[in-house]
């Protein structure tokens, strides 16, 4: 099975055709305005215009209203909706369009529940666990909290880079890997990211990765 790659926090219409042209099967688009990767709307329909066929435009949501996820949903194009906090999934549901939820990961219980809780969803995506982030972290958790028996394709999130993607397929197998702050833009080694500027250079190694881990599997 080819583990799909998605290249969350795009902020830019250059960043989307680079992750683009490197071979990414979608692009994420932050709509939670405390997060430093949030685009507006304007920014989000200039950037979708740019997006080639095939390449699908992911909606992240954290705790949104019904009016918000609509107006953003009739100006954007999103393929499919994302939503990180703590939407019920009556909540989800109800918007007509396909969706995946995340979870943080504190321990296996958290991950087997939202397969239940979840099960309309069309994907889970697990994250890292902290109580006062939704997600984009940077920290990875230990992935062998994760089931082996998984009634929804699974998306891999946290922490990855392209220094441990795949080992991280290789262990997981995911359906899915998803990335931000390990293809962004560092001053120098060692130093935090700038959050919303992708670093092509990291983002082509990133996706090579998971290219080369998919051609020998």
């Amino acid at each position: 099975m080819r583990t799909r790659t998605k290249i969350c926090g795009i902020g830019g219409v250059e960043d989307a055709l680079a992750a683009a042209s490197a071979g990414a099967d979608a692009i994420g688009l932050v709509f939670y305005e405390p997060s430093p990767r949030a685009v507006t709307i304007r920014a989000a329909e200039t950037i979708a215009r740019s997006v080639p066929a095939f390449v699908s435009i992911v909606g992240l949501f954290v705790n949104p209203s019904v009016a918000e996820v609509n107006k953003i949903r009739s100006s954007v194009p999103l393929d499919i909706l994302q939503f990180h906090g703590d939407e019920t999934p009556e909540f989800c549901e109800q918007f007509g369009c396909r969706w995946i939820k995340a979870v943080r990961v504190r321990d296996n219980n958290d991950v087997q529940q939202a397969f239940e809780r979840y099960r309309a969803a069309s994907g889970l995506l697990v994250d890292a666990y902290d109580p006062r982030l939704y997600g984009g972290t940077g920290k990875g958790f230990d992935w062998s909290l994760i089931p082996a028996n998984r009634p929804l394709p699974l998306i891999l999130a946290g922490g990855l880079d392209s220094d441990n993607v795949a080992r991280a397929i290789e262990q997981v197998r995911p359906w899915a890997v998803d990335v931000s702050g390990g293809v962004e833009y560092r001053q120098n080694d060692g130093q935090p990211p700038r959050k919303g500027l992708k670093d092509v250079s990291r983002l082509n190694e990133f996706l090579r990765e998971v290219d080369r881990v998919n051609k020998t599997h």
